[in-house]
């Protein structure tokens, strides 16, 4: 009994240390784009990205006011040539280690520079010259940076548009355009050869616009919807962010590149647009920022890489109002850059006062979760359901949890749905009292359990997309347990462990 004791506790220090690695929000970036006139000083904004869960910023330059009031802060900063220096870096590795010198070792280690981006969206710019010079660029600012002992710790890519891809949809037929072939397979062995991301950026907001039904919507913003389902794999796709990243997975395992990492540079929804420029609004960027970083918070990954949570820079930090073009392009900012102040609530804050996205979360003063909004239109609010009739025997306690072998996607998508029928899920938010332990199986837990709970009990509202089911044991009992085990060569469930713990007191 004493080597099963030891085991079941060895058991429980191995999920604590799970439920740490978690908690780790690294994964989260944002993007700070600096076409304004209004921006705050790189001090306030230092001091604010350490106010939130914020764990790396992207430049779209080197600016050194920037990097310097982020040194000793622990973010980490990816900073970025212009287009015009490719030319240069390529042919003068001489101006590559000046740059270098200039723009990385002279902050290194305080300011904790990550990535170096060698321009952006060079092969979409049509310039053959920059194309063809983009490669030996990446090489030599790698060779600068192995010069000056940073090599392993900074590394080199550079920033891809989505319509680099010729096809992505189903999302498993993904495939790059193949007037680039010889140019991607170049870079791409870069990648491979140093260990640096693909980074590539998918907006979901695009593919709405280019199909503005309300079906569409739901499913760009991590709303309950039917799915999609890619036949090849027999996968049913909850979300576009899901879809379009295993699309360039998809394309990247065509050329041979199956351990090349995707990093998403941008990834964002305009709060404010034009008249005719459909699907931009606060709710809607509310809900699709908010519900892409509960589902990155998840740690459920996507269908083609689960659990793991791709790098993602949100897009953006502040609104640029120099930037041309219709009023989106100037409307993305997630924080005010005259106070400070949030534009619309998502949960990067640490003070732990966070609202979710309202397809996340609804509380009483909160407004509801919109299917369809147009810039023309009133938002269409999505009501709670009624409480429906109780079971036949109210007496009978039971809770409606997850079902052992739910997928992932099952899970978040019971998940989301949950917390979009008016409940309330702040307590599952960074700061909530049952935000711990911060797993998808815990979160959708929670949420399943309350929904069935306000909806009269009633078993049909324990459905969750097929991914719940009646239990005698409350949620609670297993919060630590909530992950799938190999325990003694057998996998087995977080129901069966908790049964099984608790039965021999471990």
């Amino acid at each position: 009994m004493d080597a099963f004791r030891f085991t079941g506790t060895s058991l429980l220090l191995t999920l604590l240390l799970l439920v740490n690695k978690a908690n780790s929000q690294s994964f989260i970036g944002v993007n700070y784009g600096q076409v304004a006139d209004n921006l705050p000083s790189a001090a306030a904004t230092a001091k604010l990205l350490q106010s939130t869960s914020i764990q790396k910023v992207r430049l779209f330059g080197s600016d050194p006011a920037i990097i310097k009031a982020l040194a000793n802060t622990g973010i980490g900063i990816v900073i970025s040539t212009a287009n015009g220096d490719i030319p240069a870096l390529a042919s003068d590795p001489n101006f590559a280690k000046n740059w270098v010198n200039a723009n990385v070792v002279a902050y290194y280690p305080s300011s904790k520079i990550i990535l170096v981006n060698v321009g952006n969206e060079v092969i979409m710019s049509g310039d053959s010259n920059l194309i063809s010079q983009l490669l030996p660029a990446m090489q030599n600012v790698k060779s600068a940076l192995d010069a000056a002992s940073l090599g392993d710790e900074v590394k080199v890519s550079t920033v891809h548009s989505m319509t680099l891809l010729k096809q992505s949809e189903p999302p498993s037929a993904g495939i790059f355009d193949p007037g680039y072939g010889d140019v991607l397979k170049g870079l791409l062995a870069f990648n491979n050869a140093t260990g640096s991301p693909f980074e590539v950026n998918p907006y979901p907001y695009f593919a709405y616009r280019g199909d503005p039904r309300p079906e569409t919507l739901a499913f760009c913003l991590f709303q309950q919807n039917p799915g999609r389902l890619d036949a090849n794999t027999n996968i049913n796709y909850m979300n576009m962010f899901d879809a379009q990243v295993d699309a360039v997975r998809s394309a990247l395992d065509a050329l041979g590149f199956k351990n090349v990492e995707i990093v998403v540079a941008e990834t964002g929804w305009p709060y404010k647009g034009d008249s005719d420029e459909v699907g931009a609004s606060i709710d809607n960027a509310k809900a699709y920022n908010g519900n892409l970083i509960a589902h990155l918070r998840s740690m459920a990954g996507t269908p083609l890489m689960p659990g793991k949570s791709i790098d993602t820079y949100l897009f953006a930090l502040y609104d640029e109002n120099l930037k041309p073009g219709p009023t989106t392009e100037r409307s993305f900012g997630i924080f005010n850059s005259v106070d400070l102040t949030m534009t619309y609530d998502v949960g990067l804050s640490k003070s732990g006062n966070n609202s979710q996205a309202p397809a996340a979360v609804s509380p009483s003063t909160e407004t509801a979760p919109v299917v369809a909004v147009s810039p023309s239109t009133e938002p269409v609010p999505v009501t709670a359901k009624a409480p429906v009739a109780p079971p036949t025997d109210p007496k009978t306690k039971a809770w409606c949890v997850p079902k052992a072998g739910a997928s992932d996607a099952q899970l978040q998508a019971s998940l989301d749905y949950a917390c979009g029928q008016g409940i309330d899920c702040s307590p599952i938010q960074p700061g909530g009292s049952r935000f711990e332990p911060n797993t998808l199986a815990a979160h959708a837990a929670y949420a399943m359990n309350l929904y069935y709970k306000t909806s009269g009990q009633n078993p049909s509202s324990c459905d969750s997309s097929q991914a719940a089911v009646l239990s005698s044991h409350s949620p609670s009992n297993f919060k630590l347990l909530n992950v799938d085990l190999c325990f003694f060569g057998v996998q087995v469930s977080y129901l069966i462990l908790y049964e099984y713990l608790t039965r021999y007191r471990y």
